[in-house]
C-alpha cells in the first residue's frame, strides 16, 4: 500500500478557495485556473483537509506548520491578559495576503485567517461600492468604517461584520458583509 501524497501549499490553497466558492464561484473559478488545477482537485484538497482536522493524532497548529512549513513570521501579540502567538505564511495566490494562525498559550489555535502582507498598499475604501470581493480583509474593513461589530459567521472560518458606510451619493446606511478566512466575499445587506 503506497502512502498518501502529502499535504502542500497548493492544497491548502484549494481548502481556502473551496470555502469561497459558496460566494465568489467565478472569482473562484478563474483561481482555480491560474493554480492549474481542477474542481475535483480542490474537493479532493478540502476532503483530505476535513479528515486531517478531525484526526486525533495532531492539534491544530502542528497541523498548520505541518502542511505549511515554517512560518514566515512568528510575533508576540498581546490580547487582554494573555500574550498569543501569530505565526504567518505567504500564500501564492494572494501575494499582498498572509495566512495567519494565532494560537494561545499552550498551543491552542484561537484565530485562522488572511491578513495583509507587512508593506503591502492596504486598501482604502471609502464608500460601500469600494468593497468589492477578495479587496479588504475584516480588519482593513473595519478600521474603513469604523465602528464595526464583529458577528459570527455561519460556519467556523467564516466572519460577518456590522458597519455603517456611505454610499457613492453619501448616503450612509448599516451594511452587513460576509467575509471567509478573513477576506472579503460579498454584502450581504
Amino acid at each position: 500500500m503506497t502512502a498518501p501524497a502529502p499535504f502542500t501549499p497548493l492544497d491548502f490553497q484549494l481548502v481556502l478557495l473551496r470555502r469561497m466558492a459558496d460566494h465568489q464561484p467565478g472569482l473562484v473559478e478563474d483561481a482555480v485556473r491560474r493554480l492549474g488545477v481542477t474542481r475535483a482537485e480542490m474537493r479532493e484538497a478540502n476532503r483530505r483537509w476535513q479528515a486531517m482536522l478531525h484526526s486525533p493524532r495532531r492539534g491544530a497548529g502542528p497541523r498548520y506548520r505541518s502542511v505549511l512549513g515554517p512560518p514566515e513570521s512568528v510575533t508576540r501579540r498581546r490580547i487582554g491578559d494573555l500574550t498569543a502567538e501569530a505565526a504567518t505564511w505567504p500564500v501564492p495566490l494572494w501575494p499582498d495576503l498572509r495566512f495567519e494562525v494565532l494560537t494561545a498559550p499552550g498551543g491552542a489555535v484561537w484565530n485562522a485567517w488572511l491578513v495583509r502582507a507587512p508593506g503591502a498598499p492596504s486598501p482604502a475604501p471609502r464608500t460601500v461600492e469600494d468593497l468589492t470581493p477578495w479587496s479588504c480583509t475584516v480588519d482593513e474593513t473595519a478600521r474603513a468604517f469604523a465602528p464595526a461589530r464583529p458577528m459570527e459567521g455561519t460556519a467556523p472560518t467564516r466572519w460577518q461584520l456590522a458597519f455603517t458606510a456611505p454610499d457613492a451619493s453619501g448616503r450612509r446606511e448599516e451594511h452587513v458583509a460576509d467575509f471567509t478566512w478573513g477576506l472579503f466575499q460579498r454584502l450581504i445587506r
